[in-house]
């Protein structure tokens, strides 16, 4: 048998560095922490359900409003519960000791504009080309498979969070792409809810649109799921059915659409 790779505890799987980490989670954190307990009000919700999740392999899914606020947002609610505190982002000292091995799954396009774009990059992104879309243009090209690759070797060191959508725009279908992750990694799956992100700040997320707003995120329970057994359609729909996304959602919650 080979011997198991020993943890770089200076650089995460990707070679970037531990300590530059902190410091750009730190420094967003300080940034964006009236946008979200002061000029807007996050209400936070399930953080209980992260107990007792393991340090690695453990998959969130989540709709998406924004480019970087949901991320954002995100980074400071696993710092908080890392730090002890259940369902808020009241007490920003969790930022000295951040979550470090948290990863976002980010289209490439969009993490490839501009520097502030590549900051957010190396706190934590794993680029992929859109198979289906790209620069506004439609597009049918195959999936780069180092990309998946890439996106193993980010479950494997720590939490990753998928937006199975692919776009900001509500109740557009879920990609595939999602299901085949979660049949052939199996990582343990929580599904989460956000809204008002769309009101709170404009489409990239980086400037507050409207005040007073009080967005949410609600923390699911672990998806039971047969990984065996269920088809890739069959996760699909009930992961899209979990975020909250699917038709039957647009019926009884039409406001989204029009956020």
């Amino acid at each position: 048998m080979g011997k198991q790779k020993k943890k770089n505890i200076f650089k995460d799987p990707f070679g970037n560095w531990y300590f530059l980490k902190r410091m750009l989670i730190f420094t967003f954190g300080v940034v964006s922490y009236n946008r979200f307990n002061g000029f807007n009000k996050l209400k936070v919700f399930g953080t209980k359900n992260l107990a007792g999740l393991p340090d690695k392999k453990v998959l969130f899914i989540s709709n998406h409003q924004t480019y970087f606020a949901d991320v954002s947002a995100m980074y400071h609610v696993f710092c908080s519960f890392k730090n002890g505190y259940i369902d808020t982002i009241k007490n920003p000292v969790y930022l000295l000791n951040p979550k470090i091995d948290f990863y976002y799954i980010a289209a490439q396009e969009t993490m490839n504009k501009g520097v502030l774009a590549k900051l957010f990059k190396y706190a934590g992104a794993i680029t992929v080309k859109r198979t289906w879309r790209s620069e506004g243009k439609t597009v049918n090209r195959m999936v780069d498979l180092s990309e998946v690759d890439n996106i193993k070797k980010a479950l494997d060191s720590g939490w990753v969070v998928t937006f199975p959508q692919g776009t900001t725009t509500p109740f557009a279908p879920g990609r595939k792409g999602t299901a085949r992750l979660i049949k052939d990694f199996k990582p343990i799956v929580i599904p989460v809810v956000i809204n008002g992100f769309r009101r709170a700040f404009d489409k990239k997320g980086l400037l507050v649109k409207k005040k007073g707003i009080k967005p949410t995120m609600t923390f699911k329970p672990a998806m039971v799921i047969d990984y065996d057994n269920e088809s890739t359609e069959d996760i699909l729909k009930r992961v899209m059915n979990e975020i909250e996304q699917s038709p039957e959602f647009l019926k009884v919650k039409p406001i989204d659409k029009k956020e």
